[in-house]
């Protein structure tokens, strides 16, 4: 935590407990789990509030809150976009929006939003998330702009394909690393966890205290030259729906 105590949210509380404790005992700081829907305007306001009144301040607010899965548009419903736009786009204003006004606004601060490269060249099966995510990349630079005057840096991080994590299970990653799929990737490998975590620090820190609106793509170079190989991915999603 780099001398940070810390607040981690999400909608169940049970596992965010367990975290809670395992990070106290590992880096001897506080660590406070609150339970927050990013939906939920009301839970996000008091969620700060309770943050407020246990540490007097916040300095940093990571937006990681996300939804996704491989998905062809023509098979994704209404509602299947609407959750991913709402979790990952609308949770990300709304969020700022609340520690802004209740905190930032009047001391300043700083936001970090957890991006994507997907809509960068149009990734099939990902059209819910590539539009959530480039929707949260334009909000980044509106919101620097805005918020700039009051002291806060509006950055994002934008990962590759991250080994260790949910998203690399539900979308294909173990496949692709079997298939050596990732020698196609400049740096021949996925990340890792505690790749994107120095990234995430860096954006937070003094070391970028004259970075605001930008997004850092940590991807090893895969958008450049990953294959958008509609027919593989079609593959894909058809496995995994036979297995439903």
């Amino acid at each position: 935590m780099h001398g940070c105590d810390t607040v981690i949210a999400s909608r169940n509380l049970d596992k965010l407990k367990e975290a809670a404790k395992k990070l106290s005992a590992a880096l001897g700081r506080r660590c406070l789990p609150l339970c927050m829907d990013v939906r939920q305007p009301e839970t996000i306001n008091a969620a700060v509030d309770e943050t407020l009144r246990e540490f007097g301040h916040v300095d940093i607010l990571i937006n990681n809150a996300a939804g996704n899965f491989l998905c062809p548009a023509s098979a994704l419903s209404f509602n299947a976009f609407k959750t991913v736009m709402e979790i990952d786009t609308m949770g990300t204003f709304n969020t700022s929006k609340v520690v802004y006004e209740k905190w930032f606004k009047d001391h300043g601060g700083n936001i970090v939003n957890i991006s994507a490269t997907l809509s960068y060249r149009g990734q099939a099966l990902q059209v819910h998330a590539g539009s959530a995510k480039a929707a949260n990349d334009a909000m980044t630079k509106h919101l620097a702009v805005e918020w700039g005057p009051s002291g806060v840096r509006v950055n994002a991080v934008a990962p590759g394909p991250i080994s260790g994590t949910e998203g690399f299970r539900r979308l294909g990653g173990a496949r692709a690393e079997g298939a050596q799929s990732f020698q196609s990737i400049p740096l021949q490998r996925a990340g890792n966890k505690t790749e994107m975590a120095h990234c995430a620090l860096f954006l937070a820190s003094r070391a970028s205290s004259y970075m605001t609106g930008a997004i850092l793509v940590a991807d090893g170079g895969a958008w450049l030259t990953s294959a958008n190989d509609v027919s593989m991915l079609l593959g894909i999603a058809s496995s995994k729906s036979a297995k439903l």
